[in-house]
């Protein structure tokens, strides 16, 4: 009798410790839009794309109406994400192919955070954050590394750079994918290639073999299936990926990994193309939208997010996994390609009467909201109620915000932009953060309803002179108010500045 009371307490105890830890260690899964805009999605007022499942997720979830990205452009917005370290400290910019590692390899990142609750960790998607040692070429022939598992992913499955540079291979883990040994493949200055490795046509010299659609600037190097390229490679032939069918290839690899990790913690980011240029959506989502490639593609991001969010639901996983749908910077149009974008002469914002940016100003490159507030839905059945919040958040503060989550204190000199903000993700903090630092070309403070803009040294993308706007009253930024407010742009452009050279925004 008295071993079966042990007994049902141990068992009863058991269940209260799982119940506890399960509540603090949910599955997480990052589904990562790129160039993805605040109203390409329907349920943030888009009406000519379609997107039944990220609204569906919208609909379970917190949908955040002041969320924003750290930048308006992918590698520092991914590595702000993923170090919790505003992009600028590092001088991280957009990266060429080839380029080396950005990330320290003894930096504190997001996969740690978890490896060190007891998770598994995974990337599959877009890296375009570096990849090797800075001074030593990358073996692409051999183990490519350091990349993704030197910091903090046990496994990845990735388009090494972006989709519109080489190398055009996935790689997964340390090893090109179907690279043939008899057709070694290069990336850069091919001069030294081997004479073995097949040979792509230059663009420069070649347009006529962009035969997809024609680069309109920049995208004209190495032609691979047929689009020109940013950069050069040689080789690698039974490597190359399909661009029409890559979304698909992201999620069968995340079938693969959810069934296989489904029975421990797990931290899965996946880090969509989708719907960055080259738009090459696969064929069965054509016409899918009257906007062309560009809509279409985000069509079938949606679709992809049906197959995660289904997938969950198929191992039992939906309740106690946060899912996180956001962007990596807001929208833009034309990018390099003539796809048949067509953006009214008018307003460069809008695209055949759809405007990525909603309400907000500006889009990719630009210091503008419309850069930097982008979609930014937060699911976790077990613990968040549906609804909508106006809170000011960041994916800076992923860092910070899920090492809280699963119990852990950040070391002081690590993570040092990223800030506590749990409660705003879980719908407890309807404010969000105090102030916030957005980056693009140029640096902004948002605080309150105030928006400081400094003047840019380099003008092509950024103003020349400081601006100051009031979103309570201006929220597509076309007031500037800074004559009529010189001491408040004072104090704000002090405090940026402090916030620049104390070298952290974290206390």
């Amino acid at each position: 009798m008295i071993k079966s009371i042990d007994r049902l307490i141990l068992v009863l105890l058991g269940g209260l410790l799982a119940s506890s830890y399960a509540a603090n260690h949910p599955n997480v899964v990052i589904i990562y839009g790129d160039d993805v805009g605040y109203a390409d999605v329907g349920a943030y007022g888009s009406t000519l794309i379609p997107t039944p499942n990220i609204d569906r997720l919208a609909k379970d979830g917190l949908r955040f109406t002041d969320g924003h990205c750290s930048a308006a452009t992918c590698t520092p917005s991914r590595f702000s994400l993923l170090t919790g370290v505003h992009g600028f400290r590092h001088g991280v910019r957009i990266l060429p192919p080839n380029a080396p590692l950005t990330i320290p390899v003894d930096a504190l990142t997001l996969p740690d955070v978890f490896k060190h609750a007891g998770y598994t960790t995974a990337i599959i998607g877009k890296w375009h954050l570096g990849i090797g040692r800075k001074g030593t070429p990358v073996d692409w022939n051999g183990e490519v590394k350091p990349g993704p598992l030197e910091v903090g992913f046990d496994y990845s499955f990735l388009l090494p750079s972006t989709n519109d540079r080489v190398p055009c291979v996935y790689l997964e883990d340390h090893r090109v994918l179907n690279l043939d040994p008899k057709d070694p493949l290069f990336v850069g200055k091919l001069t030294n290639a081997d004479p073995r490795s097949t040979r792509y046509p230059d663009g420069k010299k070649n347009p006529e073999a962009m035969t997809y659609y024609k680069s309109t600037h920049g995208h004209n190097s190495s032609v691979i299936n047929g689009v020109g390229r940013i950069g050069s490679m040689a080789g690698g032939k039974s490597a190359l990926w399909n661009d029409e069918t890559m979304t698909d290839e992201y999620v069968k690899q995340m079938k693969k990994y959810v069934a296989r990790v489904k029975d421990k913690p797990f931290f899965l980011f996946f880090s969509s193309q989708a719907i960055h240029v080259p738009r090459m959506p696969h064929p069965r989502f054509h016409g899918k939208t009257t906007l062309g490639y560009r809509g279409d593609a985000m069509v079938e991001l949606d679709w992809a997010t049906g197959e995660i969010l289904d997938t969950l639901e198929k191992h039992g996983l939906t309740k106690n996994t946060i899912v996180i749908f956001s962007s990596d910077n807001g929208p833009v149009y034309d990018d390099g390609y003539d796809d048949g974008t067509k953006v009214h002469t008018s307003s460069r914002e809008v695209d055949q009467g759809h405007d990525g940016s909603g309400p907000y100003r500006g889009g990719k490159y630009q210091i503008y909201e419309g850069g930097t507030r982008v979609p930014f839905i937060i699911r976790w059945p077990a613990k968040i109620a549906p609804g909508t919040s106006k809170a000011l958040v960041n994916q800076i503060d992923f860092v910070a915000s899920f090492a809280r989550l699963t119990g852990q204190d950040l070391p002081a000199d690590e993570a040092v932009d990223s800030r506590d903000t749990l409660d705003a993700f879980l719908g407890k903090d309807a404010k969000g953060l105090p102030y916030m630092i957005e980056e693009a070309g140029t640096l902004a403070l948002r605080k309150g309803d105030w928006k400081f803009i400094r003047g840019a040294k380099k003008k092509k993308r950024a103003p020349a002179k400081g601006q100051l706007y009031n979103l309570a009253k201006d929220i597509g930024e076309q007031q500037n108010v800074i004559e009529q407010h010189p001491e408040l742009a004072k104090e704000l452009n002090a405090q940026l500045q402090g916030l620049v050279d104390k070298g952290r925004v974290r206390d």
